[in-house]
């Protein structure tokens, strides 16, 4: 289970000088010198103990300087030590924190549209028609190649252009097109984009898309042969039917007209589409269905239907890195038998199709299907799946690496900080062990689960000692003259001094044991909870 994002963000510097986030100036200042007397170098002799006074020295004046400013207050309020460390000069006239909130936001789209223009976002695909039928008469495996390509560029803040190309060989004849769209955002609802191609279809184009409602978008497209004249008129309606499914109408006038009613709803688990098109010389329907297994695997039926199309189309794909996906499509249909390998990784896409048969005898249809649908099932069973299994044990076992590494340093900040705390907390506790005041006995911080099991800490250490720790010491240094203990809202315990998180990523608890006018007491509260001792009801 992972730890609740929800909660107040950016109070680390609250937590290590101790303080309320609503703290005022004066107690600012007044716990500054509190922990800087505690922690200031040239009170130690030894070079250790001056080496750990100087480390902990430098993280509270650095939280003293940002809090006691007014203007970085507010920015850490917001943006924490990102907003701290990004350099922004906010200038003497923005005294709001609306105001400053407002500036770095118009910063950072700034920063953000800066980065985006100067990437590009390169997408291309590659198919390979392959014909075994071809082969096998002597004719060469290769059927026809396609190749595309496309480089998009955001050049201003309303402004992007995509320039891409293509080439296409089928047999002994081929040819290619170049193209050039430039878009412009017009307003947050509205935007037109012009485009112009040169080669198999060369064509002069605009088309311009708006929002008419929040749930309903329009388009419309006009477009100019340069070869024969002929004008082709586009408009398409778009109307979002929840909030998984929407619908859209197409209409095409010119040379080939038509008009088109589509369907499409994606949930977490399952996607379906389905369209409805009606031509001056032909017509079709198609449907889609997707099935999502897990997270990286997912099974597809397709089947369309027409003048022109007859098939039926079972596959299936599998996630295989965080940007590569595999797919395996089998289909039979009046063109053939088919089968297709796809590899997309990013914008790039390689497919595959291999014609197995021109006619569809049922038998080889069956084979077809069967054979290679198990030679699928067997590799990924005993080849590819223990294959990425082992990978994402050794991925997880580097990360667990790396985390166990991260908190063995933390843990070692956190007792050098309880160095220099010791001999202040101990006459603390001495004091109010004469006068029957408030003495925590023992406090252990970490998981849920760990401090559930806290009372078998010696017995199973590995597992429940390594996700909690011991912070008796500053919990006694932080008891007040008048015998008092505060803790407060919504801040992280992990940052106080001589804490630190023992489980990151984990919802942690603090736990204490406490005695107060003789009596013992205990009490467990959540990490961004307050916590004052003793507590009204063991005051009596």
């Amino acid at each position: 289970m992972k730890e609740e994002e929800s909660g107040p963000q950016n109070r680390e510097l609250y937590a290590l000088l101790h303080i309320s986030p609503e703290a005022s100036d004066e107690e600012i200042r007044k716990s500054y010198r509190q922990w800087a007397q505690i922690y200031h170098p040239d009170k130690y002799q030894a070079i250790e103990m001056k080496e750990i006074a100087t480390e902990n020295f430098q993280r509270i004046c650095e939280a003293y300087e940002i809090l006691s400013d007014e203007t970085k207050r507010q920015i850490y309020d917001i943006y924490g030590m990102e907003g701290i460390n990004s350099g922004l000069e906010l200038g003497t006239k923005l005294n709001k924190a609306e105001e400053i909130k407002e500036e770095l936001e118009r910063l950072r789209r700034q920063e953000e549209l800066q980065k985006v223009a100067a990437h590009l976002r390169p997408s291309g695909s590659i198919l390979a028609n392959l014909s075994l039928p071809q082969f096998l008469e002597g004719d060469g495996i290769m059927k026809g190649m396609y190749m595309a390509s496309e480089i998009q560029s955001q050049i201003s803040k309303h402004n992007a252009v995509a320039i891409g190309g293509n080439l296409a060989v089928n047999g002994n004849a081929g040819g290619g097109a170049a193209s050039v769209v430039f878009r412009h955002q017009m307003s947050s609802v509205s935007s037109i984009e012009f485009m112009g191609s040169m080669g198999l279809r060369a064509l002069l184009g605009v088309q311009t898309t708006r929002h008419i409602s929040v749930h309903s978008k329009a388009t419309m497209g006009l477009a100019m042969s340069l070869k024969d004249a002929s004008v082709n008129l586009s408009n398409t309606w778009t109307r979002q039917l929840s909030d998984t499914a929407h619908g859209n109408i197409h209409l095409s006038l010119g040379p080939e007209s038509s008009i088109a009613v589509g369907w499409k709803k994606k949930e977490q688990k399952r996607s379906a589409s389905g369209e409805i098109k009606l031509g001056t010389g032909s017509f079709g329907a198609s449907a889609h269905y997707t099935h999502r297994f897990s997270t990286k695997s997912h099974g597809r039926i397709a089947a369309r239907i027409g003048s022109t199309a007859l098939e039926l189309e079972l596959g299936g794909g599998r996630k295989i890195s965080e940007s590569s996906t595999i797919r395996m499509l089998y289909t039979v249909g009046i063109q053939g038998i088919f089968w297709k390998f796809e590899l997309h990784r990013g914008g790039q896409k390689l497919i595959v199709p291999v014609l197995l048969s021109r006619h569809l005898n049922p038998v080889f249809a069956t084979g077809a299907f069967v054979i290679p649908t198990s030679f699928y099932f067997v590799l990924k069973r005993f080849v590819v799946k223990p294959f990425y299994l082992n990978r994402e044990k050794q991925k997880a076992s580097e990360n667990m690496d790396k985390t166990l590494g991260q908190v063995r340093e933390a843990r070692a900040a956190a007792k050098k900080a309880q160095q220099l705390l010791q001999n202040v907390a101990n006459r603390k506790r001495s004091r109010q062990l004469e006068t029957g005041g408030l003495v925590v006995a023992k406090a252990l911080y970490g998981s849920h689960k760990a401090l559930k099991n806290r009372n078998q800490i010696e017995e199973v250490k590995d597992e429940v000692a390594s996700q909690i720790i011991d912070v008796t010491l500053p919990l006694n240094f932080l008891v007040s003259d008048s015998g008092q203990l505060k803790l407060h809202e919504g801040v992280k315990k992990s940052g106080i001094m001589g804490f630190c998180d023992p489980c990151p990523g984990e919802p942690k608890q603090l736990y204490v044991e406490y005695t107060f006018d003789g009596n013992n007491f205990e009490v467990i509260v959540e990490d961004l909870d307050e916590l004052v001792i003793p507590q009204e009801s063991h005051r009596s």
